[in-house]
């Protein structure tokens, strides 16, 4: 479904975090959509990582007075729909079976709450494909396109996030972001080292 306004129907938001959920939840709003946010992200690394971006999406909820739905923590579940992949770069093929995964389970858990509308907050990161989510997304029925992107979306996102006082994560959500994140951090002290 195509970028629309609505008027008083619900969607499920799946949200990866409280930061890129602030300008998604904004926007929802504007478009006259009463949201329910979801916390379905197997793939976050480690459990405590996933605890601490759902008490941050607790936060954000209270300050918007919207539902908060989670879902199970099931990591050895998510390895394995993305086995074979570990070693793929960020944005690679292991992040397409990865927005599959999520979007997948937010279908299913809206289409069980009786929910016509679905979409995730993935769009608004600088870092992700839109295009890729929404090829992806648009396998089932319901979701609804937002690139959250647009009209400054990420930079809104990060000004917001410091406004509300949210905790900002340095890295996507799995093991493997981790990794390439830490490594860009290496190297990147190394180059400045070396100027």
């Amino acid at each position: 479904m195509q970028e629309n306004k609505v008027k008083n129907e619900d969607i499920l938001l799946h949200c990866c975090c409280a930061p890129c959920s602030t300008t998604c939840i904004e926007e929802l709003i504007d478009d006259g959509y009463n949201i329910i946010l979801w916390f379905s992200n197997d793939n976050i690394y480690p459990k405590e990582e996933n605890e601490k971006r759902f008490a941050e999406l607790i936060k954000l909820a209270r300050f918007h007075n919207l539902k908060v739905i989670r879902n199970s923590y099931d990591h050895d579940k998510w390895l394995a729909a993305v086995s074979g992949l570990e070693n793929e770069k960020e944005g690679g093929e292991r992040c397409s079976i990865c927005f599959d995964y999520n979007l997948n389970i937010t279908h299913k858990k809206a289409l069980e709450l009786g929910i016509k509308y679905f979409t995730t907050t993935l769009t608004v990161s600088r870092y992700k494909n839109s295009l890729k989510i929404f090829e992806v997304g648009n396998k089932y029925s319901g979701f609804v396109e937002k690139n959250f992107k647009k009209k400054n979306g990420y930079a809104r996102s990060i000004k917001l996030s410091k406004d509300l006082n949210l905790y900002r994560q340095k890295y996507c959500g799995c093991e493997f972001s981790l990794r390439d994140a830490l490594l860009f951090e290496k190297q990147r002290a190394e180059k400045s080292k070396n100027i």
